[in-house]
């Protein structure tokens, strides 16, 4: 949270000498903001050093160079242009390098004098689980405050240190101790439902690190972190938080807004066809389950009227039924039954991309037949989902819908976004809806 600031800070600066290259100054730190992120170069870390990031920053920095370099190159002919904007380029160049050194030992003094830290339960009481609880206590600057430690309910030989709890009562545990980071040093427990466990939407606002099994592993990003010689790496939160979360909603508002603008001479024709055919009420509300389980109400082009309330819960599927009209069939098949849920959008209760939003009776029912099926609910619901533009839509096997959907939360980034509505609106072009 203080890097990015600074650095952008840091990449303006020549503005302050001449705004003379305003536009390109502006489009440089955008560039290389943009490529520091995707370079993990925003990450938390344990070990702190300018040194271990300084081959990496100024890889980055010699390559948003480059192409702002080439991009001034083509657009202005002038030498003495060239010459005065690439001055201010490595201007700010070096300034981040100076910015990142500041901010890096600030934050070294805060976690040394205790201004700043986390409490940290460590997942294991092995060997390792035990050295890592005993750097922390002695090295503050790692920014970690030792909790206690969970594992497994085992037989314990008499020297395991005492455990906090087991990890059934991990949910709990976080709350009691105040906990907001776990490390994974080889518990006593298997890795598939260790990692099906920490994936649950409780430990949503956790940063997770593991010990590595090998340790001539690399974290991601190329850039290695350690506690004291014991190798950790950070994995991938498995829910969209923090600047991830930023990005995809200032995406969604985006799309949303300009989509609304578009097609609202689509909406239009939809809601006077619909009322052409069914009379009144060409909108219809229904209850759905959206992030962390918390249930809003969904919009949509009304397509056939439910006998009762009870049948708008708890019927899964009308494809075929005699009720849905002409216009009903047509808008379900092409999906435009769906486009007031970019209201929806607008209001926060759903995303662009997301899992697809299902009613209480469904989730409940489908939760407890699918241990990950609840997983989905660790991000918003979506307009459009990886699952359904895969061919999962209507009467498919719900663990193979959950399963997409959880890889799509575990591997999101704004391209995969960008695919799911590519195939989207091919999927629409074709018909392929319900």
């Amino acid at each position: 949270m203080l890097t990015a600031p600074v650095d952008l800070a840091a990449l303006l600066a020549p503005l302050l000498i001449s705004d003379r290259y305003w536009r390109g100054t502006v489009f440089t730190a955008g560039l290389t903001i943009t490529i520091f992120a995707a370079g993990g170069l925003y990450r938390g870390r344990r070990h702190m050093s300018i040194l271990d990031e300084l081959p990496s920053l100024c890889g980055r920095l010699l390559a948003s160079s480059a192409i702002v370099a080439i991009i001034a190159a083509m657009r202005h002919g002038s030498v003495d242009y060239m010459t005065d904007f690439m001055r201010g380029v490595a201007l700010s160049a070096g300034l981040v390098i100076v910015g990142r050194a500041i901010t890096r030992q600030a934050v070294l003094v805060a976690r040394k004098r205790r201004w700043v830290e986390h409490n940290a339960i460590v997942i294991g009481s092995g060997t390792i689980a035990a050295e890592l609880a005993r750097l922390l206590r002695r090295y503050p600057q790692y920014g970690l405050r030792f909790a206690g430690f969970v594992d497994a309910e085992a037989e314990r030989a008499p020297t395991s240190p005492p455990l906090l709890g087991t990890l059934d009562r991990l949910p709990g545990l976080l709350q009691l101790v105040e906990c907001d980071v776990l490390v994974v040093a080889e518990p006593d427990y298997p890795e598939p439902r260790l990692m099906e466990l920490l994936a649950r939407p409780e430990y949503a606002t956790c940063d997770i690190w593991i010990v590595p099994r090998l340790w001539g592993s690399r974290s991601p990003g190329g850039l290695p972190d350690h506690i004291g010689a014991i190798p950790v790496v950070q994995i991938r939160h498995t829910s969209l938080s923090g600047l991830r979360w930023m990005v995809k909603r200032a995406s969604d508002l985006l799309f949303a807004s300009v989509a609304l603008v578009v097609l609202s001479p689509v909406l239009l024709l939809c809601m006077v066809a619909t009322w052409l055919e069914g009379g009144r009420g060409v909108f219809f509300h229904q209850e759905r389950i959206g992030r962390y389980g918390r249930p809003f109400y969904v919009i949509k082009f009304r397509t056939m009227q439910p006998a009762d309330e009870i049948e708008s819960r708890t019927h899964w599927s009308i494809a075929g039924d005699r009720r849905v009209g002409p216009v009903g069939r047509f808008m379900r098949r092409t999906s435009l039954d769906e486009l007031p849920q970019l209201w929806n959008i607008l209001r926060g209760d759903m995303t662009v991309v997301g899992p697809r939003p299902e009613r209480p009776y469904f989730v409940e029912k489908f939760s407890a037949e699918h241990p990950d099926y609840a997983m989905r609910h660790r991000v918003p619901v979506g307009l459009t989902g990886l699952a359904q533009v895969s061919g999962l839509r209507g009467d498919t096997p719900i663990s193979d819908r959950a399963r997409f959907d959880n890889y799509y939360i575990e591997n999101w980034s704004l391209w995969l976004d960008t695919k799911v509505l590519l195939r989207t609106v091919v999927e629409v072009f074709r018909g392929g809806g319900r």
